[in-house]
């Protein structure tokens, strides 16, 4: 039976190149997002839309709807997320707050209700995933980088503490540390960049689909840099 996968933010840039790569290698795929409805198809796929993965209860009615469909969960990876760039003096202190919920809250929510089946997957064998997106940014924060870095950071803590606390029920934790992804939003906002130093949403891709592979067992508690071009 294929494996099944669950990609919050999987209507976004990058959630939809994860949840493809997944469709691609033969997963049954489900997407979880905040919006109510994905800009592409993808053949197969589960979407369900209009989600605050911060509300326990919201959230839960998700994975249920997961269950009925996939019958398990296998792997989650956790794309879903915000970003701000704003100093401390002229920002809003109710962006640390919503950073905070976005990134690391909405991670922690969906993860812990999704804990008994990635355990039962593990029992079976086949082997637990969890993958969650970092940021390179939260490992040196520049200026108004702060809030953002902050609650990226939380999410590599809590990696590294998951990654511990089910090591022996066969579930790997890790976590993608990207530099700039190339998007179209991120090009709007950086039109003079170098594009070609961007780390492409593909190639992310690529090494989520290993660390959720088999050859990956061995790799948990991870903050892997994800940052070459091309």
């Amino acid at each position: 039976m294929a494996r099944s996968v669950i990609v919050t933010g999987g209507f976004g840039v990058l959630g939809q190149a994860v949840a493809q790569a997944f469709a691609d290698a033969g997963y049954m795929v489900a997407r979880i997002d905040f919006a109510p409805n994905p800009h592409t198809p993808i053949d197969g796929a589960l979407d369900i839309g209009g989600v605050d993965l911060t509300d326990a209860v919201a959230t839960g009615g998700a994975l249920g709807k997961v269950l009925d469909a996939h019958g398990g969960v296998d792997v989650l990876v956790n794309v879903a997320g915000g970003f701000t760039w704003e100093t401390l003096e002229g920002g809003s202190l109710d962006s640390w707050a919503r950073m905070q919920s976005m990134n690391l809250m909405s991670n922690a929510t969906i993860t812990k209700l999704a804990l008994p089946q990635l355990i039962k997957s593990g029992a079976e064998g086949l082997g637990g995933r969890v993958i969650n997106i970092g940021a390179g940014a939260a490992v040196k924060a520049g200026m108004g980088m702060g809030a953002y870095a902050a609650s990226k950071s939380g999410v590599h803590r809590l990696t590294e503490a998951l990654a511990e606390e089910v090591s022996a029920q066969g579930i790997t934790v890790n976590a993608i540390l990207p530099s700039i992804i190339d998007t179209p939003t991120n090009r709007a906002d950086m039109p003079d960049a170098n594009f070609a130093e961007w780390v492409q949403p593909a190639a992310i891709a690529d090494v989520i689909l290993f660390l959720a592979s088999p050859e990956a067992r061995a790799i948990t508690g991870a903050l892997i840099p994800v940052t070459r071009g091309g």
